[in-house]
């Protein structure tokens, strides 16, 4: 199997024969993304204890199964490429962001009008590609429910901020959602996203928001006088500069890292490029410049926890190493275990059907994490990520708008929406459950994202 990863490009890694391997070593990567989507909304307390024996566990098995097959060696190698290759970078950048982000705090209140409403959201989409999805909506969602605490009906208000914010908002740039860094790590360009996921992006966000402030507008003369404002309108005021321009930092360092060319030395079978590390050793260099000079009080004030990125953490060890075997199948294309998988989404020809392939891409992406559906996909693709961006361009369009759009299709279909779901529950608004929230979002997205797969991957 040939892999290639920022930081460990164009290497030989340990052969795997895709085709030789059954579905069954798919099965720990199936059981860890089904408990992350079933286990916090069925047993969360417990998930909570067991999570990191449960992830260990399915590593455990995993490694252990490659190493009787492959080899302990081979599978040590694979292993490590994996951690250095994919998982370390994206969990600093991660980390980047989520700490900065938690640094910086929007004060004051904005009466909630639906024009008002609506330019929070458009603020917010243009942030989600600088801060991430997940950082966007730590920052703004309680500017918006302050704004809107005086409203009887303001739920809406914070399911759109889940479509457009926590999701559609972040398909623009390799910091905006974790699939697009991953991406980035496999060799796609930074300003890949924003150039060909653009016309998409302001198609689908347009029409959200049109939907949006008919609805608010709605409700908003429904409501007829508004109820005492427990939080008067006062001027916005941002807190935090020192993290402001540590983001622009990020952002530099980030785009950077895939244009300069610092040469490259071997370890153990993997080939590290100078730059790779020059941009993780930067990414935590400002993570420990936020720590140490940001106020306390700010974090306080965003309810800043280490929590949710020890759970990320966690997952994402466990995702990418028991991905290495069905990455490995998907490679094999027809003549692996996957092959009725690929024939939804390819034609007879070797071509794929782009339109199927946003649509399957997105489904699995509603209910899964979007990250490592989205790594699936790119593999199943060939992963090769400069024919995809070139020739294949549009097959990479539709996974790439597949995974980050569709993750708003369900409360666990991506990080920010339950975190901004729990926020909202603190705040006493009244949340759609999580049937309910499907039923909003079928109506309002599924069409929305019939119009851009049909204008935009027809072809």
């Amino acid at each position: 199997m040939q892999r290639t990863a920022e930081g460990c490009e164009g290497q030989a890694l340990p052969e795997i024969q895709g085709s030789s391997l059954s579905l069954f070593w798919g099965l720990p990567f199936v059981l860890l993304v089904a408990a992350m989507a079933v286990m916090p909304l069925v047993a969360g307390r417990v998930w909570e204890r067991a999570q990191p024996l449960f992830v260990a566990g399915l590593v455990i098995v995993t490694l252990l199964a490659l190493a009787v097959v492959f080899g302990p060696s081979a599978t040590a190698r694979l292993a490590l490429i994996t951690i250095i290759g994919d998982y370390l970078p994206f969990v600093l950048l991660l980390t980047a962001l989520f700490v900065t982000a938690g640094g910086i705090v929007v004060r004051g209140n904005l009466r909630g009008t639906p024009g008002t409403n609506a330019a929070l959201l458009a603020v917010g989409i243009v942030l989600a590609n600088l801060v991430g999805t997940t950082g966007a909506s730590i920052i703004l969602i309680r500017p918006l429910l302050r704004a809107n605490d005086d409203r009887r009906h303001n739920a809406h208000v914070v399911v759109f901020f889940i479509f457009l914010v926590s999701n559609i908002g972040g398909s623009l740039s390799p910091l905006g959602d974790p699939p697009l860094f991953l991406g980035y790590l496999h060799g796609v360009d930074f300003f890949w996203p924003t150039i060909h996921l653009l016309p998409l992006t302001l198609t689908a966000a347009a029409g959200v928001l049109a939907i949006f402030l008919a609805v608010d507008l709605f409700f908003y003369r429904k409501e007829g006088r508004l109820r005492r404002d427990p939080t008067p309108p006062t001027p916005l005021r941002l807190a935090g500069l020192l993290n402001i321009l540590l983001v622009v930092a990020i952002v530099a360092v980030v785009s950077l890292s895939g244009t300069v060319e610092l040469g490259r030395f071997s370890l153990w079978a993997a080939d590290i490029e100078v730059s790779s590390l020059t941009r993780d050793a930067a990414l935590l260099a400002i993570i420990m410049i936020s720590l140490r000079w940001t106020p306390p009080l700010l974090r306080e004030e965003n309810s800043f926890s280490w929590g949710p990125l020890r759970e990320v953490a966690v997952l994402f060890a466990g995702i990418f190493i028991t991905l290495i075997p069905v990455t490995a199948i998907l490679s094999a294309g027809m003549t692996g275990a996957f092959a009725p998988l690929v024939s939804l989404v390819m034609r007879p020809d070797g071509n794929f059907q782009n339109i199927a392939l946003f649509w399957v891409t997105g489904a699995l992406s509603s209910f899964l994490d979007n990250a490592p559906t989205y790594l699936v996909f790119f593999e199943l693709a060939g992963g090769n990520a400069q024919h995809l961006m070139t020739a294949g361009a549009t097959t990479l369009i539709a996974i790439s708008a597949g995974a980050v759009f569709m993750g708003a299709n369900s409360y666990i279909g991506n990080a920010p929406n339950l975190m901004v779901y729990a926020i909202a529950r603190e705040q006493k608004v009244r949340m759609p459950g999580f049937f309910a929230y499907m039923a909003c979002s079928v109506v309002v997205l599924l069409p929305i994202f019939a119009l851009v797969s049909i204008g935009f991957l027809g072809q």
